[in-house]
Parts: C-alpha cells; sequence; structure tokens
C-alpha cells in the first residue's frame, strides 16, 4: 500500500477528523525519515506506511493507525517523546514509547538486551494492548522483507519470531497475522521442507477443490430445506500447521487428513448447533474429534464448533461452524474487540477486560523476576506454552500450563489454598500433588488450617511462573530469619570455594554496591534471596568479587612486561619450534602456547598476550579474548616460523548446519574422511524444526587444508553453512 492508499482505506470508518490526524502523522514520519533508507533499498518510511497498512486492514482506531506512521522515529530520528506530547498527545506517544527498543542502554550481552526489549514491550502490553498490535504488525512487515538481510540474521529473527510473535499472536487470537508470521518463519528456517509442501499442495490442489465443492453443494441443499442462510468456504491448511504435523506425529503428507476442511459461517448461535446436527445426518461423525468452543470458548476468546465426518469418498473431513461475530474474532482475535466503531474504540471493554485479564499477570512476573531473561522464561511457559483447561468442584474453568499439577490449580484459585495445600482429589479421587492434570479434570484441593506451608520442593514440581512466584514469596515472607542465615552462609562458602577471603570480598562498600546492582534494599535482602532460591550464591559473589579479580588480571601492567617476559618459563628453542610453530619477534627461548579460545593455525593473522606464569598466549588477532578484554601493554608481535614441521596438526572446532534427513551425519563424516583429515571430537543434535547443528574437532595443518575440508562439507546437499567456532 501507498500513503494515499492507506489513508483512503482509514476513510471508508474514519470520519474526516480522524484521516487528517493520520496524514499529520504521517507527514512527520516522512519527513523524520526523509534521508533513511532500508536494506532493500527503499525509503524507510515505506515501511511504517506498510505497518499503518496492516493495522487499518484490522479496523484499527486513529491513535493505534498515527503510532503505527510514528512508531521508529523516536528510535532511528532526532524526534523524542516530548516532540511527539507535544503534537499528538500523550495517548500516541505511550503506543510510540512502548514499541520503541532500550537502543540507548548498554547490556552485557545480545540476549540481554534483546530480552530487556521484550520485557519492556510486553510491560507496556499489560497497560494497554494495542502496544502489541503495532508491533505484531512491525514483525509482520519485516518478516515479508527478510530477504534482503544476511542469512544469519534471517534465522535469528525467525526463530524469534517463532518462539515469541507467533505464539502471541495466537494468545491474542489474530489468526491471520499468526499463520503468516509462522509460515515465513518456516521458509528462513526450513526452507527445503517448506518449499517440498508448497509443492505437494500444488499438485493435489484441483482435486481438493473439485472435493469441497462437492461437498459444499451437498451442504447448502440440505440446509437449505432447513431455510437455513449460511456462507461456506473451503479452508485452506497452511504450511506450518502441516509441517508440525509432518514433524511432531512423523506423518508424511499424503497421511493428513485434515487438508480437506470446511467453514461454515452463520448468523446466530442458533443456526452453529442447527448446522451441526445437519452435517451428522449428512456424514457419520468420527468419535473423538467433536470439539465445542462456543460453551467453553479458548483464552485467546475463539469460538466455534468444531466437528471431523466420513466425508462422501470415505476421507476424513474438518468441518467449523460458527457466527459472524465468532469468524471476526477468530480472525482478527483482540484486535476486533478495538477496531474503530461508531466513534468510540472497543465495544464491550469490561468483557474485554475480563477475558484478558492474563495479561495483568504480566506486571506481577515484572515485579517478581530478577532480571530481564527470567522474566522471559517466565512469559514463555505460562503465555506460549500449550494449555490444559480443567474445572473447579463448582464448574468453574481455569487455564493452565501443559503439565500443570494440582499445587499450580491450588495456587490458581488463591494463594492461600495452596499455601494450605495437603492434598488433592482429581475426577473424585485422592491423587499425589505432582500428578499431571488433562483437560477436562476436576479439581478438588483439600487445605489445613494447620499446614505447616510450601515445601521446597513445590518449586521444582508446579509447571506455572504463577505458582512458583508465590511460594517463593511464601519463603521471603514467613522464614526471612532463616533464609538470611542460609544466603550468607552460601555466599560464604562460594567466596571461599573460588580462592579468595571473605573479609576482604564482604566489606560494608561491596555488599552495599552488589546488593543496590540486583535492586535489593539492603544487605539482609540479598541474603534472604540467596536463601529462597531467588538468586543463586554464584551469581552474587561474582559481582562482590568482580572489582579484585579485575585488579589482579591487570596487576601485570605496563612497568613490569619486561620483568614478565624474563620470568617465563625458558624452553629449548628446538622444542618451541616442534610444539607450536609460532616464534615472538626479537625474543627467544619463551614459553609459547597456542590458545584454546580460537585454535589459531598456520595462516591465521595471530597476536602474542603475556600470561602471568603461563608464558605468551598466542591468539588469533579477531578472538574476542583479545578485542574485548586484554591490555594493549601485554601484547606481542608474533609469526609463524618458516620451515616447520608440515606434519604438525592443530585443532580446529567447526559448527556444520544444516536440514536433519537420514544419513546426514555419516554423510559429513565421510566427506571429511575423503580430504584425509582426522577428526577428534564429534557432537550434534536436531531441534524442533528439523535443523540439525553438528560440532565437530578436527585436525589440520594449515588454513588451505581447513578451507579444502570447510569446501567440501559445503558441497553436500543439505548443508547451509559451515563456519569455524570460537569458544
Amino acid at each position: 500500500m501507498t500513503s494515499e492508499q492507506v489513508l483512503e482505506k482509514a476513510s471508508e470508518y474514519l470520519p474526516e477528523k480522524e484521516v487528517a490526524l493520520l496524514r499529520e502523522a504521517y507527514e512527520v514520519a516522512e519527513h523524520a525519515h526523509r534521508e533513511q533508507y532500508r536494506r532493500s533499498g527503499e525509503p524507510y518510511i515505506w515501511h511504517p506506511v506498510q505497518v499503518a497498512g496492516i493495522l487499518v486492514e484490522l479496523g484499527m482506531d486513529p491513535n493505534t493507525v498515527a503510532a503505527a506512521f510514528l512508531h521508529d522515529v523516536v528510535e532511528d530520528t532526532d524526534v523524542t517523546l516530548d516532540d511527539l506530547k507535544k503534537q499528538f498527545g500523550e495517548e500516541i506517544a505511550m503506543l510510540v514509547d512502548g514499541v520503541t527498543k532500550l537502543g540507548k542502554i548498554k547490556y552485557k550481552s545480545k540476549e540481554e538486551q534483546q530480552a530487556e526489549n521484550h520485557r519492556k514491550m510486553f510491560v507496556a502490553m499489560a497497560r494497554d494492548i494495542r502496544v502489541i498490535l503495532i508491533k505484531l504488525a512491525d514483525r509482520l512487515h519485516n518478516m515479508r522483507t527478510l530477504k534482503h538481510l544476511p542469512p544469519e540474521k534471517q534465522r535469528r529473527i525467525a526463530n524469534e519470531t517463532l518462539e515469541i510473535f507467533a505464539p502471541l499472536a495466537h494468545r491474542l487470537g489474530i489468526s491471520t497475522v499468526k499463520w503468516e508470521l509462522e509460515d515465513t518463519a518456516l521458509r528462513y528456517l526450513n526452507p527445503q521442507q517448506y518449499y517440498r509442501i508448497v509443492n505437494l499442495m500444488k499438485k493435489k490442489r484441483a482435486e481438493r477443490e473439485d472435493y469441497i465443492g462437492e461437498v459444499t453443494d451437498d451442504i447448502l441443499e440440505k440446509l437449505g430445506n432447513m431455510n437455513v442462510e449460511a456462507e461456506i468456504h473451503g479452508r485452506a491448511k497452511h504450511i506450518y500447521s502441516i509441517y508440525r504435523k509432518m514433524v511432531l506425529q512423523n506423518k508424511q503428507f499424503n497421511e493428513i487428513y485434515d487438508l480437506l476442511a470446511v467453514r461454515i459461517v452463520v448468523s446466530s448461535i442458533k443456526d452453529c448447533y442447527a448446522v451441526l446436527g445437519t452435517i451428522h445426518t449428512l456424514w457419520k461423525p468420527m468419535p473423538g474429534r467433536f470439539k465445542d468452543y462456543i460453551a467453553m470458548p479458548k483464552a485467546n476468546m475463539y469460538q466455534s464448533l468444531h466437528t471431523t465426518v466420513i466425508g462422501p469418498k470415505g476421507d476424513p473431513l474438518e468441518v467449523q461452524i460458527r457466527s459472524e461475530d465468532m469468524h471476526k474474532v477468530a480472525e482478527f482475535g483482540v484486535a476486533a474487540h478495538w477496531a474503530y466503531k461508531e466513534g468510540k474504540t472497543v465495544s464491550d471493554s469490561n468483557a474485554l477486560e475480563t477475558k484478558m485479564s492474563w495479561f495483568r499477570q504480566i506486571l506481577e512476573w515484572q515485579n517478581d523476576a530478577n532480571d530481564a531473561q527470567e522474566f522471559m522464561e517466565s512469559l514463555k511457559i505460562d503465555l506460549f506454552s500449550d494449555m490444559v483447561f480443567v474445572f473447579s468442584p463448582k464448574g468453574d474453568v481455569i487455564e493452565l500450563p501443559k503439565g500443570s499439577v494440582p499445587l499450580d490449580f491450588a495456587f490458581r484459585i488463591h494463594t492461600e489454598v495452596g499455601n494450605r495445600c495437603i492434598g488433592a482429589k482429581v475426577n473424585g479421587k485422592m491423587v499425589p500433588l505432582d500428578h499431571q492434570l488433562k483437560t477436562g479434570d476436576i479439581i478438588d484441593i483439600l487445605t489445613s488450617k494447620h499446614s505447616y506451608g510450601p515445601s521446597q520442593d513445590w518449586i521444582k514440581i508446579t509447571q506455572s511462573s504463577h505458582a512458583k512466584n508465590k511460594i517463593r514469596q511464601w519463603f521471603k515472607k514467613e522464614r526471612r530469619e532463616e533464609n538470611v542465615e542460609k544466603g550468607k552462609d552460601q555466599v560464604e562458602k562460594e567466596i571461599e570455594r573460588k580462592g579468595f577471603k571473605i573479609k576482604e570480598v564482604l566489606t560494608n562498600e561491596n555488599i552495599d554496591r552488589v546488593a543496590d546492582k540486583f535492586s535489593f534494599t539492603t544487605e539482609e535482602d540479598m541474603y534472604a534471596a540467596v536463601g529462597y532460591n531467588g538468586i543463586t550464591a554464584a551469581q552474587i559473589v561474582t559481582r562482590l568479587t568482580d572489582n579484585i579479580r579485575k585488579k589482579l588480571d591487570e596487576s601485570l601492567d605496563a612497568q613490569s612486561i619486561s620483568e614478565a617476559v624474563e620470568d617465563i618459563k625458558p624452553v629449548e628453542k628446538k622444542r618451541a619450534k616442534t610444539s607450536t610453530g609460532v616464534s615472538v619477534k626479537g625474543v627467544d627461548n619463551l614459553l609459547i602456547r597456542l590458545s584454546r579460545c580460537c585454535n589459531p593455525v598456520p595462516g591465521d593473522d595471530i597476536v602474542g598476550y603475556i600470561t602471568k606464569g603461563r608464558g605468551v598466549s598466542i591468539h588469533r588477532r579477531d578472538c574476542p579474548n583479545i578485542t574485548m578484554e586484554k591490555s594493549d601493554t601485554r601484547l606481542l608481535e608474533v609469526e609463524w616460523e618458516q620451515g616447520q614441521d608440515k606434519q604438525k596438526n592443530y585443532n580446529v572446532d567447526i559448527e556444520i548446519s544444516g536440514y536433519d534427513r537420514r544419513a546426514l551425519l555419516n554423510d559429513v563424516l565421510q566427506a571429511v574422511a575423503e580430504t584425509k583429515t582426522n577428526i577428534n571430537a564429534v557432537a550434534g543434535k536436531s531441534d524442533k524444526n528439523k535443523m540439525a547443528t553438528i560440532n565437530m574437532t578436527i585436525s589440520i595443518q594449515n588454513i588451505a587444508h581447513l578451507q579444502r575440508v570447510v569446501d567440501r562439507i559445503k558441497s553436500i546437499s543439505d548443508i547451509y553453512s559451515v563456519r569455524r567456532i570460537m569458544h
């Protein structure tokens, strides 16, 4: 869509005044991004225009669409949040802030930065759900243009999309966005399987269309006799869902029967059940394949009747039956409730608040988590995992993560019910507290006023973050003195284990610094957190000793370098040559060793680093341990010796990525053997997307030898990349 097409589409449901607001937002964004371009070569403004276009297609309110036009100006231009507040008001500025990354803060790692970005986004989303709608539209357009990025970045973004954004779209019920995110991510994570499924679907398309046409005629004829009006469509099975079924259930494409499906949309709930009866009289239903999501909606507000019948040709046929309102929610989810209607947003805000109450848990997890990565793990467990639906004795439906136990249910009912739990009945029978619950179970929790409270083992057996956090809070509050004493003891033991003196480490100044770093108010709070497993003693001690370790590392300064060189244990020159093949310029008889972190080999650009008591360590110049941490005063110029023993071998670690097919590892091992290269170690694994990763340590003579091995491996079918790795 062009900007004019977006505004024209918006004018179909927005009054002229609101369209003028969108035009103003576009003009501000266009001016701010005027000299910026995307990797594809397109002007940068094209991206926010497409994001706004996706939200207009969902019928979103004007403030959300305006924020979509402006969502990157704070992060990527000189425009500030205060500027947006003055021109567009608090609400639009808040939405833009919610999707703006934390780009100006330095983090220890890429993972920590990404986790913190996600934490900020989810907390903003808990306060206003429109934040995530903008973010989902932003991610959807980025996925559509992913081909312009390097392969490694494509895989990282696609994997993040499958882990976080697609499940979130599912949780919000926005199936149109969810399916496109999943299919596009699969295209970059496993292109071979993606295009294989696409080709198989194309081959059978005509056959499927004829079959669905025949089924549709039969249904319409029968419904016409009942005076029930309905729209019937063939439902296309999405590529990622087919792929998941093939992987998880180990099925071939021709064994997946629900490729054949129809969707029937009627005007009322009463007609939904009438159509269901008609379908079951036309064809025989398959046992155990009927689901009533109208009486019991999914957590994302999805409602429909699902049934599978034996169709006219004897093949299973899946039928979905829903009303027009249900269909709108099924396609657009929570966005359907935020759609702009009659001058106001959210047609039923109270109902929406109730249905989306699980978002409030996000703020609770935010307060309980020690860091952003722990927060994201909690989120993945409770929001993105598969769910089970169980009942209280009164018939209330409780949603819990798959694998939950009665304790998870008890703490979800009420914190005190969990704290005083002494047993549980499932479907009228006593069960242990670690009994795994199944959908449809009726749970009755037994409590006692004389209970001693939670056990530490409960943290291990519960599955929901909600229950784990409540148990930790109990230990935090009820056993504070015991936890303080226990935590202090663990910290002191960890200090001694690492070879430091307790008195040198546990100074008041050092303790205050670390307590503040982890946001503890007092020293006792820090020890108590260690005592109830809120944080590990190792994490605390690492921070307590970082300054001491830094001083020890810097004790060998520029003035003492010459003394250090003299103190390095001399070795026979002949031995130095045969053991490493490296010499230090201008200095003889030094103990030299090749660093294991980067495993340099002849042909690599290398540098020497003077260590304390271990001679000169040889690194590749691009080794992060040199470029990130080491002082220039301790670096020495070194070179590979001429005429060295050509039979000398050097270990190199490589990582091989490819599609996990049968005999892949065998083909790789055979290819390496053909190059007359010794393999010292090999390990492999496969992820849920059928992506294989093989880590291998090989013995090579020089960089040219390594290149021959890499080229041979890359010639194997289904191998995507081969790279040299550092530790």
